[in-house]
């Protein structure tokens, strides 16, 4: 019998779907309007790098990793209130294809 559980995810897509699920789990110890906004911004960004980053891209996307580990780690602090969006610009990977 085959699983219905969709296909098998790399161990990076596995890391990516773990960081999305901390930071919905760190906004929920956050005031509820204070929520919404951090949901928003996290459901923004990975969209918007899901579409705009090259899967094959892997330095990338591991630097995005660990960039939003440390955003997730400031978030979590209790004196961090929300969350600001970040725009890190592409045009450089765009151009650069080896």
């Amino acid at each position: 019998m085959a699983s219905n559980r969709g296909p098998r995810l790399s161990g990076m897509q596995k890391q990516v779907l773990s960081l999305y699920r901390e930071f919905l789990r760190a906004a929920r110890l956050k005031p509820p309007e204070e929520r919404h906004r951090i949901e928003s911004i996290v459901t923004s960004e990975f969209r918007r790098n899901s579409k705009q980053v090259d899967r094959k891209n892997f330095l990338y996307i591991e630097y995005l990793i660990r960039r939003g580990k440390k955003q997730l780690d400031q978030l979590r602090s209790p004196d961090t209130i929300g969350l600001s969006s970040l725009n890190v610009c592409l045009s450089e990977n765009k151009n650069s294809k080896h």
